[in-house]
């Protein structure tokens, strides 16, 4: 079991980072920032982040994963006091991050401007579920919404069926992988004093946009909107889930040229390399009903490990399907130590997935786990220069 160590400093451990947002989008930025070293410090309201009522067999386990590595600070953002706080806090920090709804942070009377005024060197980053500007700026912009807009739901899912949307928060955590990118980006450009401090637009929309490949170029190029294939693929085959004897399944991927040739020696069938219905990629993709037919049915007459074992040994990219209890059981995870037991006031031991990437001179640490609601509220404030009886007179008023 590991346990966490505030001494154990990462790379990042002098930048100090402002978390005002909510959910997941801004938490999962948050968290790349803060397992690398930086002192993020969450902003909650006094009522926390709705993060933390997700709730698993009575436990935050998204608030759990997603919030190690932070500092809480809860205040009454109603309140008049509110301003002065986020302020004086923003004074030090290096980033700030929001996502509340766009101008809500100008109605607040701490909007960019104000903010670079007496901080030239912030990077604020503002989150929103389509951006800071367009007709659709002030729409609510939950992941679901940007799901569908963004064409991931009309390729999810197969032909026949409704489209498909992800059973998690997808959108939002390639925001917030995309969001950290950019403010360390940002960051280098303050470092190399380049320019001062700037303002990051992340939409939920943009993001995910930008994963789904060249779909605006291929729809200029044939005028036609693709097809949703199921587990298949529209630019290669074979490419799909196969069920095996034991009822069981396998994923394959024959993308390239030389993978399509071993999968068809390996499953007795070499003639169908100089087959002109197989014999080049958009050959077998035209084709693709009837390569998955041959493929399936030699699937479907073995069990799932003489599969993996006979595809493997042929060199072919070829994986069993996995759920979570596979996935922690697998000999592969289990020694690169995907997954890692932390020490848990709650739970005692509490399963997290591993810091990614890997880095060889400058690791990402673990050093605090997720905060209580409002638990570093007088140490930070303390930190950003408020006396003591501040302190007690903002808590006797019900601000923080």
């Amino acid at each position: 079991m590991l346990h966490f160590d505030k001494k154990n400093v990462g790379p990042l451990n002098s930048v100090k980072v402002l978390d005002l947002s909510r959910l997941v989008a801004g938490n999962m930025l948050s968290l790349q920032l803060g397992d690398f070293g930086c002192d993020v410090i969450k902003l909650e309201p006094r009522s926390g982040d709705p993060l933390r009522a997700w709730i698993e067999s009575g436990i935050a386990s998204f608030w759990k994963v997603y919030c190690r590595n932070k500092r809480s600070v809860a205040i009454n953002f109603r309140s008049s006091q509110a301003k002065e706080i986020i302020l004086r806090l923003a004074k030090t920090a290096d980033v700030l991050i929001e996502s509340f709804r766009p101008g809500k942070l100008e109605e607040m009377g701490i909007g960019p401007k104000i903010l670079h005024l007496q901080n030239p060197n912030l990077v604020i980053v503002r989150i929103s579920g389509f951006g800071q500007t367009g007709p659709y700026r002030d729409r609510p912009g939950f992941g679901t919404l940007v799901e569908a807009m963004s064409g991931f739901a009309s390729r999810n899912g197969f032909e026949d069926r409704p489209p498909l949307l992800p059973p998690l928060a997808l959108a939002d955590m390639i925001t917030g992988l995309q969001g950290a990118y950019a403010t360390m980006v940002a960051l280098r450009e303050v470092e190399l004093k380049q320019v001062e401090g700037q303002i990051i637009d992340l939409s939920l929309l943009e993001p995910i946009i930008s994963t789904l490949g060249p779909e605006a170029l291929s729809y200029q190029l044939t005028n036609k909107v693709k097809k949703r294939m199921g587990n298949r693929s529209n630019t290669s085959a074979p490419r799909d889930i196969y069920r095996t004897k034991d009822n069981k399944f396998v994923a394959l991927s024959a993308s390239i040229q030389v993978m399509a040739e071993r999968v068809f020696k390996a499953i007795g069938k070499p003639g169908m390399i100089k087959d002109p219905r197989f014999k080049t990629n958009s050959d077998r993709v035209k084709n693709c009903a009837v390569v998955n037919d041959i493929v399936s049915s030699w699937v479907l007459e073995k069990k799932q490990k003489e599969v993996l074992k006979i595809f493997i040994a042929a060199g072919i990219t070829v994986s069993a399907i996995y759920d979570i209890k596979a996935l922690l059981e697998d000999k592969h995870t289990q020694e690169r130590e995907v997954f890692v037991d932390m020490e848990d006031d709650d739970l005692g031991v509490a399963e997290h997935h591993n810091i990614s990437p890997r880095m060889s001179k400058t690791p990402g640490t673990f050093r605090r786990p997720a905060p209580m609601l409002g638990e570093h509220t007088d140490e930070v404030l303390s930190e950003s220069g408020f006396k003591i009886q501040e302190i007690l007179e903002l808590r006797e008023q019900g601000i923080i």
